[in-house]
């Protein structure tokens, strides 16, 4: 059954709650400007690393998995310094933002009037895009995710996925994205073809008339058509994100749970964030532990998944008996920094070790320092002679302002009480 079958069978229609006033029903417009950032000082050191697993091949006499896991050990490169920070936790998992600009104006994203975009000379080119994901691989990263604003309006995303498809001969195992699914579905079998593994869509609702106050645009019925889409082109993790907020769409869940009893989807259940201009209030967010025990009412045998992986940002139950799979992301109540291994590249080239530090410093100014580099990094020089000296001191500043952030990254990041008085960029400027 198609989702939008589904989700019409289930007759679910609930009235909207008075909690779902005020701000979410202005529309908001963007404005250009210059977002500015800052740029801290930090430490550094060395390379790489990647092993691959060799499948079972009829009438070939197999290696004992026990000998293969001995070999990986014997071969396997220490993990770059340059993405391990001083609590030894190993970066390789890249998220770029390729786009500030998104077609929905989510209320937990941005405010209702919009927000300031960078000028279209600040943001990263697509070879600049491309430069900093090869070096990133080159120092372990194994799993690359676009994200915006949203990335598929963006023009040339089938010829970016393209391209970032062709680092899996050099260690790439996951290329993803994500997105709000409104313009996704026509263009989700290129994007597989070139490469794409993983894709996370964002719903909150599976209420048409909620999905317009919480969006404050039109096109569930795109969403769920990308949803059934991607099913259909065997995308290999597709996950659904929704946020959950107190009044507003915290009734749905039983709903969203449903959606994985015949689907091997993932529908990950997310704590209310603060960002700046989201006007958020803890008496809005909802926390894991609520959301899991009005799950365990309906579904009292859900348990913890066996195969879930340390640097899982969600925790992850399974319901027996359903294909899909149910998980929370808890950044409220219950952090995940200790096994955190992520690190963002915002549209404007800053590279952001975390989602709620304000720590920002410039990639992209490392690039522009010169034509001759701006040259090596669109490919229009051989990288010989004089040119092959640039580009790799090119490369070795890159790397040394990177592991001297990645260096300087924190522990945890602050709690309730803390994160909602800090400053940190909207949502929709970081990329998520």
């Amino acid at each position: 059954m198609a989702i939008s079958a589904f989700i019409r069978a289930t007759g679910r229609r609930r009235a909207v709650t008075a909690g779902l006033r005020s701000p979410l029903i202005s529309a908001g417009q963007c404005t250009p400007s210059t977002v500015t950032t800052k740029t801290p000082s930090r430490r550094i050191a060395t390379a790489t690393a990647a092993v691959t697993a060799t499948p079972d091949v009829p009438g070939i006499e197999q290696v004992k998995p026990t000998a293969l896991r001995w070999e990986a050990v014997r071969n396997a490169k220490p993990f770059s310094e340059f993405l391990t920070d001083t609590f030894e936790r190993k970066h390789n998992y890249l998220r770029i933002s390729i786009t500030e600009r998104c077609n929905l104006r989510c209320t937990y994203c941005m405010p209702a009037e919009g927000v300031p975009l960078s000028p279209e000379g600040n943001l990263l080119t697509t070879p600049e895009i491309l430069h900093l994901a090869k070096l990133f691989v080159s120092q372990g990263v194994t799993k690359i995710r676009l994200t915006g604003g949203e990335p598929t309006i963006r023009k040339d995303i089938v010829e970016l996925i393209t391209e970032l498809g062709k680092l899996r001969s050099q260690g790439l195992t996951e290329l993803a994205i994500t997105s709000n699914g409104i313009v996704l579905a026509r263009k989700l079998p290129k994007l597989v073809e070139a490469g794409l593994t993983g894709v996370n869509l964002s719903l909150d609702t599976m209420d048409p008339w909620k999905f317009q106050l919480m969006t404050r645009r039109k096109g569930m019925e795109a969403v769920l058509k990308s949803i059934d889409t991607a099913l259909q082109v065997g995308v290999k993790s597709l996950k659904i994100n929704c946020v959950v907020m107190k009044g507003v769409n915290d009734m749905e869940i039983p709903d969203f749970v449903a959606l994985t009893k015949d689907k091997p989807i993932e529908v990950r259940f997310i704590e209310y964030m603060p960002f700046d201009g989201n006007k958020w209030n803890q008496n809005k967010m909802v926390p894991f532990a609520d959301m899991l025990n009005q799950i365990k009412a309906i579904y009292p045998t859900i348990g913890p998944a066996l195969d879930a992986h340390n640097n899982d940002t969600s925790k992850t139950y399974q319901i027996p008996g359903h294909l899909g799979r149910v998980g929370f992301i808890t950044s409220m109540t219950h952090n995940f920094c200790g096994s955190c291994n992520r690190l963002r590249i915002t549209s404007d080239g800053n590279l952001k070790v975390c989602l709620f530090g304000e720590e920002e410093v410039s990639l992209r100014d490392l690039m522009r320092t010169s034509d001759r580099r701006k040259e090596i990094v669109q490919g229009k020089v051989v990288e010989t002679g004089d040119a092959s000296g640039e580009a790799r001191e090119m490369q070795q500043e890159l790397l040394s302002v990177i592991g001297l952030a990645v260096k300087g990254k924190r522990e945890k990041h602050a709690g309730m009480g803390e994160l909602e008085n800090m400053k940190n960029r909207p949502m929709i400027l970081i990329g998520g």
